[in-house]
Formats: structure tokens, sequence, C-alpha cells
């Protein structure tokens, strides 16, 4: 190489070297007079296209996959002040501020100018200011064809819409104590929703821009998890047959016979006694699930009284509207628990199921007259026949035969007292409220025996009825039965949990044979009757029992009334269980009718069981068939219902005389005379349970000093 062409090279170096030093030097300049503003300006880019991805909370089904909620996507329109001013112009050609403005105003009613403009004054710096919540696609589609215009999209920056979803419940108060409703955060409150919520709840996800090595513009993206979808055991067809008869009742008997509602409470549960799935539980109050604070709008007050609350009045209001009457009340319920007291003590070999009673229509115990609700007596009945007749005196000899520690055995073998710690928020604990052997007495005993003196639930009347019919087996009740992914896959099968035997399965077969007869039995020979036969379906074979419980104070003469049935008898497939809090009557001797209960019991079960697929096995009753050859036109009639036809159990005032003080025993068919009848003290009051339980007026559990 010659020398000359080494200086070119050496020449040509140094011109490259000092190209490139004016550059650095360019650049250190640029940096330290400008850096932050175009750094800003980068990270401003990046942080707009920074944006959450949430996930979708799981569903909720029915049992068959009908959708009760769920969570539809909407768009929350976001306005980014920091990136809109950095594209600011003075020139018109490049400003892209009143293009976004306007696009804004032209798309969306909702905003106006004026406003906008204020938001960019006073919030210069931030990159997140919602503008809009909850818009549907159909709402954004004007505002998105703006910005994918040619001519106006290049003039819209700092605009962008962020996904969300909202919680919607297709069938607004539909099963409202079992689902349950979502705040803000995908927190669930009461119901399904609150229980499983982290099971529905899923994982944000993320997207972003950034600068790569190349320093070119790339996207990471953190997909969102999906929450997962609860199968509840809820059928809707059976729980909008179970809320329609409700409402029909609350509809017959609102100020029918008094001013005021068709009754205090209304309860329904409906189970399968063979693995605890409820299948319909339902009260007289609901709810929208879609606006769960509205207490004027959900019909609980009148807007003049919802004015009127405090606030702390009103947030009192709110949980009494939201409250589970099936799993948070407690009451005293009559005869409904007198097959376990009678399953107890068969069970335990107190009975052999041969015996016969003498109801005289009066025991002494303690000192307190305690009045069977046949005042004049049922005379000698059989084991089978207490049931039927629902024989408060008879139920006292067989607790007093088995004795304190026999019967509480069995009242915490059926789990009285105990959460059944079914799946739902809210359960109540009775154990303050029964009698246990070391706070009992002789009197409590009595009581006890035919469901007065101590609380329970309706789901745990239900769950302990359900393991005497199904051949002993207490299952822990439960509306969750499976949980798939948000694929449709199942994640988890939650399957029956037996939690104990109650009785044997030779028991339970004799228990369903005396409530079957307890509402398709015959009259005896002297004159009694089965106490459940207004609730019976023509062609089915079902059994039940009735209840009627005197409320505290008992001077008051107030009444709960119950039924509690099942189908089919050899082979039980569904519980139903109907509680009516004092139901509107014309004085105390008619609200003591079980056939209130009765009533919303025979039209529930009349559409249930066909649905359920159970069928018409029996011939139908002499007596029925009127009422089955116009059976449909019945469910036609719009016609006010009369007052339930007054039956022996549901008539404490009864005045009939047996046969010149005599009766037929049953076992032998031989007449036997009665005692002498003036031994029972027909002036006493009554106390205590009435229809099928009741009590002279001299028992008053405030004066049950042991009483927890």
């Amino acid at each position: 190489m010659t020398n000359k062409m080494k200086r070119k090279l050496a020449l040509l170096f140094t011109v490259i070297v000092l190209a490139l030093l004016g550059v650095n030097i360019r650049l250190a300049y640029i940096n330290k007079t400008n850096g932050e503003k175009y750094t800003k300006k980068v990270l401003a880019q990046q942080d707009s296209n920074s944006m959450l991805l949430p996930y979708k909370r799981g569903d909720i089904l029915d049992r068959n996959g009908t959708v009760l909620a769920t969570s539809e996507k909407v768009y929350n329109l976001i306005l980014d002040p920091r990136v809109l001013l950095e594209n600011a112009s003075e020139e018109p050609g490049k400003d892209c501020v009143t293009p976004t403005l306007q696009a804004l105003t032209a798309s969306f009613e909702a905003l106006n100018e004026g406003e906008l403009r204020t938001i960019l004054s006073e919030r210069a710096s931030s990159s997140y200011v919602p503008l809009l919540k909850e818009l549907t696609k159909e709402e954004i589609e004007g505002f998105e064809a703006l910005m994918e215009d040619s001519e106006t999209g290049g003039k819209i920056k700092g605009v962008w819409f962020e996904d969300a979803y909202v919680r919607k419940y297709p069938y607004n108060s539909l099963a409202c104590n079992v689902i349950g409703y979502v705040v803000s955060g995908n927190q669930g409150q009461t119901g399904i929703e609150q229980v499983y919520s982290s099971t529905l709840n899923g994982t944000n996800g993320r997207s972003y821009n950034y600068l790569n090595e190349d320093l070119e513009q790339a996207k990471s993206v953190r997909p969102a998890t999906d929450g997962n979808t609860v199968v509840s055991t809820i059928d809707i067809t059976l729980q909008q047959t179970v809320e329609k008869y409700i409402d029909k009742f609350i509809e017959d008997y609102t100020d029918k016979y008094v001013t005021g509602p068709a009754a205090k409470r209304i309860g329904v549960v409906m189970m399968n006694p063979q693995n605890g799935e409820i299948y319909a539980m339902a009260g007289d109050v609901d709810y929208d699930l879609n606006n769960p604070y509205d207490l004027v709008g959900n019909g609980y007050m009148t807007e003049e009284e919802a004015e009127a609350l405090t606030e702390e009045q009103e947030l009192e209001a709110l949980n009494q509207m939201w409250r589970n009457f099936c799993i948070s009340d407690g009451f005293e319920p009559g005869s409904t628990v007198k097959p376990m007291t009678v399953a107890g003590a068969l069970d335990a070999g107190v009975l052999d199921g041969t015996e016969t009673f003498l109801c005289d229509g009066v025991k002494v115990v303690a000192d307190h007259e305690i009045h069977c609700a046949k005042r004049a007596g049922h005379g000698i009945i059989t084991l089978e026949g207490a049931m039927m007749f629902s024989c408060n005196d008879a139920l006292m000899q067989i607790a007093a035969m088995e004795g304190y520690e026999t019967y509480y055995k069995y009242q915490d073998i059926f789990n009285f007292g105990f959460k059944t710690n079914i799946d739902l928020p809210g359960e109540t604990n009775n154990a303050s409220t029964v009698y246990t052997v070391e706070t009992t007495g002789p009197t409590q005993l009595a009581t006890n025996s035919f469901g007065q003196g101590s609380n329970v639930t309706m789901i745990q009347v239900a769950s302990a009825f359900s393991s005497v019919i199904n051949g002993g087996y207490y299952y822990k009740p439960h509306v969750v039965r499976k949980i798939l992914d948000s694929n449709g896959s199942t994640v988890e099968n939650i399957n029956a949990t037996l939690v104990k035997q109650t009785i044997s399965a030779r028991t339970s077969a004799t228990l369903r044979q005396h409530l079957y007869n307890t509402m398709y039995g015959q009259a005896d020979a002297n004159g009694n009757s089965p106490s459940g036969r207004r609730a019976r379906i023509a062609g089915y074979a079902m059994g039940g029992k009735t209840g009627t419980a005197q409320k505290l104070p008992r001077s008051d003469n107030r009444y709960l009334v119950s039924f509690i049935g099942f189908a089919p008898v050899d082979n039980p497939q569904v519980v139903c269980y109907v509680v009516v809090d004092e139901p509107n009557a014309e004085d105390a001797k008619a609200q003591a009718n079980s056939g209130y209960a009765q009533e919303i019991y025979k039209n529930i079960m009349k559409e249930a069981l066909p649905y359920l697929n159970i069928y018409p096995t029996e011939e139908i009753p002499e007596d029925m068939r009127e009422e089955a050859a116009a059976d449909e036109a019945a469910r036609n009639n719009t016609a006010t219902p009369s007052e339930p036809e007054a039956g022996e159990e549901d008539d404490p005032d009864e005045d009939s005389q047996l046969p010149e003080g005599s009766v037929v025993d049953p076992q032998t068919g031989e007449t036997v005379q009665m005692p002498d009848p003036e031994t029972i003290d027909e002036d006493s009051s009554y106390l205590g349970g009435a229809g099928d339980d009741l009590l002279t007026g001299v028992i008053d559990t405030s004066l049950d000093d042991n009483r927890p």
C-alpha cells in the first residue's frame, strides 16, 4: 500500500471518528436538555398499552345446566390525559386533542367536551381516568369505527377500552337465598356466591408493550385464568314450582281474614333423602339478585318506610330481606318431630311395635296437666295410631318409657340443636335452645316428645326426617354437586356425605308404613281419623306428618303450622317440608290448622312428582275419585280458596263424646270403659302446640328454670 493511500485511509478514519464524536456529543446534549421529556414520552406510550386482562368469574348452573348466574363481558372507557396532551399541538393539522374529544362526545351522549377538557386540565399527569363503565359491545361500536377510520383514526389518541365483566342473574329473584349475589371486586355475598367465591374467581392477566433489545416495540401477554363453574343441586323447574305456590298462597291469603300478610313467614325445602341434595329452597321474602340493595323495588317496604330509616335501620332491613328462613330461623316445630321420637324408641328396643296406649285426653306431669289435641281422648290406640292421629298423650308415654338418657341420645343422633353444615352461609346453631339430659325435667321431656319447648330449623328437620324414611342414613345436606373448569371439564364431583346411621333399616321401614297410614289410613273404630289426609294426591303412595306449634308467649295464641312428606313410600326419592308461621286466619283456632301447610305441599307435589318421573301406582281411594276427575279443572280455578277444612288434629276445642264412655281396643276388638271424664279439667286454657300439639295453660316455659 502506498503512502498516499495510507494518508487517505487515515483521513477517512479521522473523519468517521470525528463524526461519531459529534453524534455522541449531540446525543449527550439532547439527553441533558430534553432526555426527561423523551423518556416520559416513551414510558407514557408503554403505560398506555399496558392493560389488565380481567378473568371471567365462573357461572352457577342448576343441576341440568341452566345458567343461574353468569358474568357478561362489558367495556370501560378509559382516558389517558398524559398521552393525549403529549399529542397536543398548536397546528390544527397535527393537534389530536380536539379531534379526540369530538369523537368521544359524538359517540357517547353522556360525555361533554367541556367536562373532558376540565379533566385534561386537572389530571394532566394521570394515565388512567375512567369515563364510562360497563358499556356493551353495541355501545362502543361507533367509537371503534372512528378509531379504525383512515381519516379520523390517526387523530384519536389516549383513549382505550378496558375489558370488564358484570355479574348477571337471568332469573332475577329465583332461588335468591341459595344463589347469593356479588359486590365489587367479585366478592360473593350470601348463598353459593359467598361459600364458593374462591372457586368461582380466577386470576387476572395483563397485556403490555415494551422496547426489545432492537429498540422495537414488542407485546407481552399473560392471559387471564377464568374461574371455575359451580353446578348446583337446585333444579330450576322444581324451584319455580315451589316459588309459584308460595306466591299463590300469598296472593290468596293476604288480607283474607284479617288485614295483613298471608303469613308471618313461609318456608319450603325440597330435597333428595337418598343423598342430601337440595332440589329447591325458598321463602316468602325474595329479592332481585341484579338489584339486591333496593328495599322498595324488591317489595320489602314502601318508599315512605324506606325514607324514614336511619342508616343502621336500613342495614338491618337489608339483612332481614337477605335472610334465609330455611336455615337461619329456629322455631318450635310441633308434631313433625314425632316420627323421630317413635323411631328412637323403636330403635333402642324400648318399643317393639305391638304396644297400645290409652289416651284419655290429658296427662299429669310434675303437677302440670298436659292435654292432647282431642280433649275427650283418642281412647286405646296402637303405636301406629299414635302417629296417624297425632296423639300427644301417647308420645308423652313413649318419652317416659325411653327416659332422659335414651330420648336425648336420639335427639343428638338426629342432630337437633346442631348445625347440619349445609354449604350455605348463615345457618343458625340451636344448641342453646334445646334441652339436654343435664338441663331437662319431666315436663320438658314430655313436651319435647311432640315438638314443643325446643327450637329447630327447617333444614335440621328435613335432614333428620330424611334419615328416618331412607333406611336410617343421615346425609349432610348440600347445594353444590360438581365443579367444572372454564372449558366444561369436571374438576371435582361433590358426592353425598354420609354422616351417620341414625336408626336401623327395619325401624325405617316401620316408620314409612306409619307415615303412609298417617295420610292414607282409615278412621278407627273410635272415630279417630288420620291427620294428613288433606295432603294426599290421588294415585300416589306417599307418607307424611303434620305439625302445629303454639308460639311464645303461649297466651297470645299464635301458631306455626307445617307438613313434611315424601314419595314414593317404598323407595323415597323426594322430601318436601312446608312451614307456615302465623297464617292469616279468622281466629287462633283457625290459625292452628295444619291444612294451610298441607295445601302448599299438595300443590307443589302435584307438579313435582311427574316431573321427577314418579308416577301414580295406586288405586284412587273412593273419597278422592271426584277430586281426581276434576283435577284439571281445579288447576284452572281462580276462585278465592276456602278455609282449609278443619280436621280432628286441627280442632283443639272439639267436644266429641265417645259412645257411652267406651272405646274399642284396636288389638282385640274388645269394648272397654274410659276413665271418668270428671277427672279431666274441661275449663283449662290451652298452652303449647295447638291442633295436633296441645298443652294446658298451666305450663309456661318461663317456669322452666332449667331451660338453657
